[in-house]
């Protein structure tokens, strides 16, 4: 037995020597599994493109896991999806591939997919997080970890120090306020401003389009279907020609790296979502995750998503009848207030004796007070937790 174990060994060199002088590739290559059953194009779509992925890089040696194909490709043969799912798996945990690229998967809470996607406006690149999987089942904290998930994978395809932007959807002011906490408290979050004229870390339609963070973070919901917009915008949307895939499940304490392709994925996503893969590998991102929570916790994540879910010092007063003072002429307009606080942080101006309405300005909601007491309306608002103080520029 250990006579034969040699003259494999010894075979394998000589292979991967011939591999090397053929390719120019020297040095050990990075095994990225496909599986390539449950495509609604079929598995012909899937094996090119993974010999497309191949064949730009040599790096990479993708592994089919489906039935028999005729392919140069390496093959680990299974008859259904199911046995594809759990050889997968092994082949993961056993570190015989470092990656893998499937249709479905179903991760745990606490765990969602990181898409990258191309952007029309500019042709830059750009990571959504998050697009499928749930990070939590309260939203907003959800959206808080999918910015963490984001940094990870940036930072594991080379940038050091990526730019985020919170996409405007419910919640977002929040987001803002935990991830800028988080800033205060020592975990670096470079939040970036928005290309429209009053700039501010929540994103707009126009920063979606010209790909303006590096890391736009959202609910998954909706960046599940950003990603279909994205990479199907130009066919019509029954083939994603476009982008990267749905990308890696990351979550604390999660270290497989699986990522996750359309149905409807074409060619040229298909590879290039393996070629995801294989640079997350590169990149170490299992390693920069454990990293990143670590500093993250410290930094005091886990008391300001449980200060997110819990009933806040906002709602402590919700059964409290509150008069509306005398009214007034309300010019001044307050933004960076979530339309879930919207009418609460109007009360608490009431409560103050300073007269206040909701509205809906260029950025979202607002308060509007009258111009003389915007200045002490925002200090109040800011000590209350509302918002982080500003003005709307509309």
């Amino acid at each position: 037995m250990a006579e034969k174990n040699i003259k494999n060994m010894i075979g394998k060199v000589f292979s991967d020597i011939a591999d090397a002088v053929e390719t120019g590739q020297f040095g050990e290559k990075v095994r990225v599994g496909l599986t390539t059953l449950g495509s609604e194009h079929g598995v012909e779509n899937l094996v090119k493109g993974a010999e497309m992925a191949q064949e730009k890089d040599p790096s990479i040696e993708v592994v089919l896991i489906g039935p028999k194909v005729d392919s140069k490709l390496t093959q680990v043969v299974v008859d259904s999806e199911d046995e594809g799912y759990k050889k997968m798996e092994e082949m993961l945990d056993n570190g015989e591939i470092g990656a893998c690229v499937t249709m479905h998967y179903s991760f745990p809470i606490g765990v969602s997919t990181v898409g990258r996607v191309v952007t029309p406006g500019k042709g830059r690149e750009m990571i959504i997080a998050t697009t499928t999987g749930t990070s939590s089942p309260h939203r907003v904290e959800a959206m808080v970890k999918n910015g963490i998930n984001g940094i990870i994978t940036a930072k594991a395809l080379g940038i050091e120090n990526p730019t985020v932007g919170i996409l405007n959807v419910d919640g977002a002011r929040q987001v803002e306020r935990a991830l800028n906490e988080l800033n205060s408290n020592g975990y670096s979050i470079n939040l970036t401003e928005s290309m429209r004229a009053d700039g501010g870390s929540v994103m707009r339609g126009n920063d979606l389009l010209a790909g303006v963070p590096d890391v736009m973070v959202t609910d998954t919901l909706t960046g599940n279907i950003l990603m279909k917009v994205f990479s199907s915008y130009t066919t019509g949307g029954s083939y994603e020609s476009l982008g990267y895939g749905y990308g890696p499940g990351i979550g604390e304490d999660y270290d497989r790296v699986i990522l996750i392709l359309s149905r409807a994925s074409g060619i040229p996503v298909v590879a290039n979502a393996i070629s995801y893969g294989a640079s997350l590998i590169k990149g170490n991102v299992s390693k920069i995750a454990k990293a990143e929570f670590e500093k993250a916790n410290k930094a005091g994540l886990k008391d300001i998503l449980k200060g997110l879910t819990k009933d806040t010092k906002k709602a402590e007063d919700d059964d409290e009848e509150v008069v509306a003072p005398p009214s007034e002429t309300v010019t001044g307009t307050i933004s960076g207030i979530d339309i879930m606080d919207l009418e609460d942080a109007v009360k608490v101006l009431w409560k103050e004796g300073i007269y206040a309405e909701s509205g809906m300005g260029c950025t979202g909601p607002i308060v509007m007070v009258n111009e003389e007491r915007l200045a002490k309306s925002i200090e109040i608002l800011s000590e209350a937790g509302y918002v982080a103080g500003g003005s709307d520029p509309c």
